[in-house]
């Protein structure tokens, strides 16, 4: 037997579909550094993409996703590896995320994960049963934390008291959590005033934390920042400085200047580049996506390798995939509700049916988003939005025995 194939025919993948589609965001724009960012006035064109997975027996599994405004780079490494899925056993996971991950090992492999999320769809709905059910099942409510985007300079998150007075009307909502983005300059006074600020007003009644998003230039910014977060008593501090994020002995001597526990690996691709994160004790938390991380799979592998050594897993952004994941993770705090401004849509992809929403207003009056509990991600795509937006369709399709 060939590696990955399965004996039955029917189960065989016999065909991927990419749909590449736009959508528009009001109130969107972008800052002097050609970060996107909350702007009155402002209206944004964001690319998209849908990807399926049929089998021979018409079995199907859907996935858009909601990392949208980067769809650019995933959907190019989809395409590319879409091709070699072809004929191999759909309900083969393991096998299929393993070729992948070789044939990607240069770069990072994230058109691995909706690719990924789209078989364990179409497992869930073969089976009749939603991921998280598939994934092992720990709960079907996830705490919610409202995610602020980037402020603006124009009439939206403009000021200290704007923060301020989203993180009151957050709470008012039902959060009981709340995560600054503050502007893209990353100027470490006014981000400092900034924090103090939401501590201020909501310390008291919210957790706040505090993503730095690897704007602060400087290890020196860090440090200074960081120290505030520890005066105002955040629960993380997330991506401090413009390493990137990669440097787990830079994490490590700031963590020997400030107390604030150290929220990172967000853009550390995959499950051993973050192993000396923990062992070298360079991060608090351990951030996973699946859209990111290897799809499904490989964010649950790093939630598992986070639980061995007794940390927690916090997912990374809002999604049905992201929901799932955590509805099957015990060691993990908070959904993030990203991203959000006063009288600003949410700019995930618009095309999510089935009852699903990660608008700010749909969160629970006990804070928190239920999980979805149709067959597979349990989300139906509206295709017919997607059609009239589409932009480009990539088919593949197996060759005839």
């Amino acid at each position: 037997m060939a590696f990955g194939i399965g004996t039955r025919p029917a189960d065989r993948i016999a065909r991927v579909e990419v749909h590449e589609f736009t959508y528009d965001v009001n109130g969107l724009g972008l800052d002097t550094s050609g970060n996107r960012c909350v702007m009155a006035g402002g209206r944004s064109q964001i690319p998209a993409f849908a990807l399926v997975v049929e089998t021979a027996s018409g079995a199907r599994g859907e996935y858009c996703t909601s990392h949208s405004g980067k769809s650019g780079v995933i959907v190019s490494q989809a395409r590319a590896l879409a091709p070699h899925i072809l004929g191999m056993d759909a309900f083969a996971r393991e096998a299929i995320f393993n070729k992948l991950k070789r044939l990607h090992r240069h770069f990072g492999a994230v058109g691995h994960s909706p690719i990924d999320i789209a078989l364990w769809d179409l497992a869930g709905k073969a089976t009749g049963q939603p991921v998280w059910r598939l994934l092992g099942g720990y709960r079907e409510r996830i705490p919610a934390y409202a995610s602020t985007l980037n402020g603006g300079r124009h009439g939206i998150l403009d000021s200290f008291g704007a923060y301020a007075d989203f993180a009151e009307e957050c709470l008012g909502l039902g959060y009981t959590g709340y995560k600054v983005h503050g502007w893209g300059e990353g100027n470490p006074k006014e981000e400092a005033s900034l924090l103090h600020a939401c501590a201020a007003r909501v310390g008291d009644r919210m957790t706040l934390m505090y993503d730095a998003a690897s704007e602060l230039k400087t290890f020196a910014d860090a440090i200074y920042v960081g120290q505030v977060c520890d005066e105002a008593k955040y629960y993380w501090y997330e991506d401090p400085f413009l390493d990137a994020g990669w440097s787990p002995h830079a994490a490590r001597q700031l963590k020997g200047h400030v107390r604030t526990p150290l929220l990172l690996t967000e853009h550390v691709r995959g499950l051993e580049p973050k192993v000396p994160w923990i062992t070298a004790g360079a991060t608090d938390f351990v951030r996973s996506d699946p859209d990111y991380d290897m799809g499904i799979t490989g964010a649950m592998k790093i939630a598992h390798l986070a639980e061995a050594f007794g940390l927690d897993c916090e997912i990374h952004a809002a999604g049905p995939a992201q929901r799932h994941c955590m509805a099957a993770i015990r060691n993990s705090n908070w959904y993030e509700l990203s991203l959000v401004a006063p009288g600003v849509a949410n700019p995930v992809p618009p095309v999510f049916g089935s009852g699903y929403s990660d608008a700010l207003e749909a969160v629970g009056a006990d804070g928190c988003f239920p999980v979805p509990t149709g067959p597979g991600l349990g989300v139906e795509l509206d295709w017919d939005f997607i059609g009239r937006r589409r932009t480009a369709l990539h088919e593949f399709k197996a060759s005839a025995e």
